[in-house]
């Protein structure tokens, strides 16, 4: 079996991404091959990227990965949304991608269902986390960012292409030492996770996944 593993850069001018860091840590169960890869934290890089990914291994198995800050446990996401937008939610704010691209309530692909649902079996994956006793829960918004985009592109292709490949996204919490540089938390909840507990919890998903 084959499974594809991605992270992200650094975003938001931020110097370290947790899912980057935990890829690194990965290890290959028995009769696995485990593929990973760091994607751009770019609309159209990630998605193209993504899609070659696709072409060249064929995975069984799809399990993107991403940074949420607000969360305060392990996110195993339900469902992609058709949409990509960098407004935030007050409508204040904007937060370009990696490449200053400004994508405000965009179609991700024109032809795309209006959102394709996770073809992980998410709520075994949750159990399975917390038996490791590390906080996981079931989300239900992957947001509207390029971690949405980038598990939109997937199941989108899955659906198109790959109708055998289970997918789906994994959203992590902050790193403590990203706690301690955000001055912006200083009168907010404070939510983070040990490198050493993501990790587990990841390897945790792919060890289930795994034959």
């Amino acid at each position: 079996m084959k499974i594809l593993v991605t992270g992200f850069e650094p975003f938001n001018q931020s110097d370290i991404n947790p899912s980057m860091e935990i890829i690194g840590q990965l290890k290959a169960p028995k009769r696995t091959t485990l593929i990973t890869e760091i994607l751009p934290v770019e609309f159209k890089r990630s998605s193209e990227r993504i899609k070659e990914l696709l072409q060249i291994h064929r995975p069984e198995v799809v399990i993107s990965l991403g940074q949420a800050g607000n969360r305060a446990e392990i996110a195993v996401e339900r469902v992609a949304i058709n949409l990509d937008n960098v407004r935030s939610s007050n409508g204040k704010s904007m937060l370009p991608d990696n490449a200053g691209d400004i994508r405000v309530d965009e179609p991700i692909e024109i032809d795309g269902a209006p959102a394709y649902f996770s073809t992980l079996p998410i709520w075994s994956l949750v159990n399975a986390i917390n038996q490791k006793n590390i906080p996981a829960v079931v989300s239900n918004t992957a947001g509207t960012y390029v971690c949405n985009h980038v598990m939109y592109t997937v199941l989108y292709e899955a659906a198109k292409h790959y109708p055998e490949m289970r997918a789906g996204f994994v959203h992590v919490p902050f790193l403590p030492s990203q706690l301690d540089e955000r001055k912006d938390f200083s009168a907010q909840p404070r939510y983070g996770m040990l490198l050493s507990d993501m990790v587990t919890g990841i390897q945790t998903v792919i060890d289930f996944m795994a034959p």
